[in-house]
């Protein structure tokens, strides 16, 4: 499986996850990424187990951040890691060929590295200052990100900061998706707001 396109995460200080995820799906994501990082396990399986039934319902793949044991607990599509996190290739000894490891790099030199020890996908971020991780380093803009498309044959996601008014910038550096939690978890209509980003996803490249 080939990720690309909208990438929604949740944020339960912005919005319940199942809420914000159900209505992320009714405005057309299909990657829905599960993040809380103050619950405990057995709340963490709780949420994905309802996130698993969700995600089946709208055909769409669901991701657990940083957490290998509760995404096969739940049977999630895949996992998301950070460079502190399991290394690639024990998560991949783990949990089969199959399932999608994405990894998160700020450098050409650790994108590299994902793709040679068996990632899926990339996380390239923080595009832009954010307020959701308050512990990102500093942003590493388009550029950066176009640099790490052109280094790897993987899908790149831009993630951090990202809103409708700059999202632009992230897609025209090359990026095949985009990673969005405040702009459509904190957003008063996330349907609307979710629509948005997909319409702004699909204009033809020569006219982005």
């Amino acid at each position: 499986m080939r990720l690309a396109g909208l990438y929604v995460i949740t944020e339960p200080a912005l919005r319940d996850p199942i809420e914000g995820a159900r209505l992320a799906l009714e405005g057309s994501a299909r990657i829905i990424q599960l993040r809380d990082k103050q619950a405990t396990t057995r709340q963490l399986v709780e949420t994905g187990l309802k996130l698993r039934e969700l995600t089946r319902q709208y055909g769409a793949v669901l991701i657990v951040n940083d957490r290998l044991d509760v995404a096969l607990a739940v049977e999630a599509d895949g996992v998301h890691l950070g460079q502190d996190d399991m290394p690639v290739p024990m998560a991949r000894k783990i949990a089969g060929e199959n399932f999608l490891i994405g990894v998160s790099v700020e450098t050409v030199e650790e994108a590299r590295q994902a793709e040679a020890e068996g990632a899926h996908y990339l996380g390239v971020g923080p595009m832009f200052a954010t307020a959701t991780k308050p512990d990102a380093g500093e942003p590493v803009g388009p550029e950066r990100l176009r640099a790490i498309k052109q280094a790897v044959s993987l899908p790149v996601f831009g993630i951090g900061g990202i809103t409708i008014e700059n999202a632009l910038a992230v897609l025209k550096a090359g990026a095949d998706g985009i990673c969005v939690i405040s702009a459509i978890m904190g957003a008063p209509e996330p349907v609307a707001a979710t629509r948005q980003f997909i319409e702004l996803m699909r204009l033809p490249y020569e006219k982005r």
